[in-house]
């Protein structure tokens, strides 16, 4: 695991946009790069990237497909909030990518079980996902997998816990506005992708941060999980980076990264 501590939300965008940008060019996947897309507030910042350096300097999504880390139950699929709409406009407007190409548990689905082994299935399908970009909530959850989720768990409904109705409100008219149930990806599923990104940003994150890469490896923070896959690179900014015991070192090894060796 790489803890990289970057000076602000731009330098974060920037070296997540990187690490998306040598997967899309690498061509390692036989089929087509397969990105996993995160929502919410943090990743917007690389998706606005992504899109600049596919206007400006030719990255190329047409062979991409990707897989969405969750979706609200019972939202309309056109509501502005689901996050199939959400990222239609925050990333698949800005490049190239066939819309076809992108998938997400359907929140509107009759059968939750059904289709959530549905989606299990259509990533394992696609060949997994090489790149899986991950934000953090306030009480360490990653995807929509609340405190005292399996850790390995496989997507599935999950109750939203009060905390994370409160922190998401802000995207919607009210706090009561924001739907009680989610289908997640679980963190087995998130586990199976190659290559874990995690972003963070501000200090209301420092304390989540710091239980997730410094912490034990427990339900009670389900982004410690992150401790147990064999690639993850961790981008905060020095806000998030505030609780960290080993900060130093992890400048440190970060300036010191081989040339060769690549993000």
């Amino acid at each position: 695991m790489e803890i990289v501590i970057r000076d602000d939300a731009a330098a974060v965008h920037a070296l997540a946009a990187d690490i998306v940008e040598r997967c899309v060019r690498a061509g390692d996947h036989p089929g087509g790069p397969v990105l996993g897309l995160a929502t919410g507030s943090t990743p917007l910042g690389v998706y606005r990237e992504l899109g600049r350096r596919h206007r400006e300097e030719g990255l190329s999504f047409a062979r991409a497909r990707a897989f969405l880390l969750d979706e609200y139950v019972g939202l309309p699929t056109a509501h502005p909030q689901s996050y199939r709409s959400v990222i239609r406009d925050e990333f698949a407007a800005l490049v190239d990518i066939d819309p076809t190409a992108i998938d997400g548990p359907d929140g509107e689905a009759e059968d939750v079980p059904a289709e959530s082994a549905r989606y299990d299935r259509a990533i394992a399908e696609a060949g997994g996902i090489d790149v899986q970009l991950l934000g953090i909530g306030t009480d360490g959850h990653i995807g929509f997998n609340e405190p005292g989720s399996s850790l390995v768990s496989r997507t599935r409904v999950k109750t939203l816990t009060e905390q994370t109705r409160r922190d998401n409100a802000r995207f919607f008219d009210s706090a009561e506005d924001v739907p009680h149930h989610v289908m997640t990806q679980g963190l087995g599923t998130i586990g199976e992708a190659r290559h874990l990104v995690l972003l963070a940003l501000g200090d209301g994150k420092a304390d989540a941060v710091a239980a997730a890469v410094e912490g034990p490896v427990s339900a009670f923070c389900p982004a410690s999980v992150i401790q147990l896959h064999p690639r993850v690179t961790v981008v905060i900014d020095e806000a998030a980076a505030a609780g960290l015991q080993l900060a130093d070192y992890y400048r440190y090894a970060a300036a010191h990264k081989p040339s060769w060796q690549g993000w």
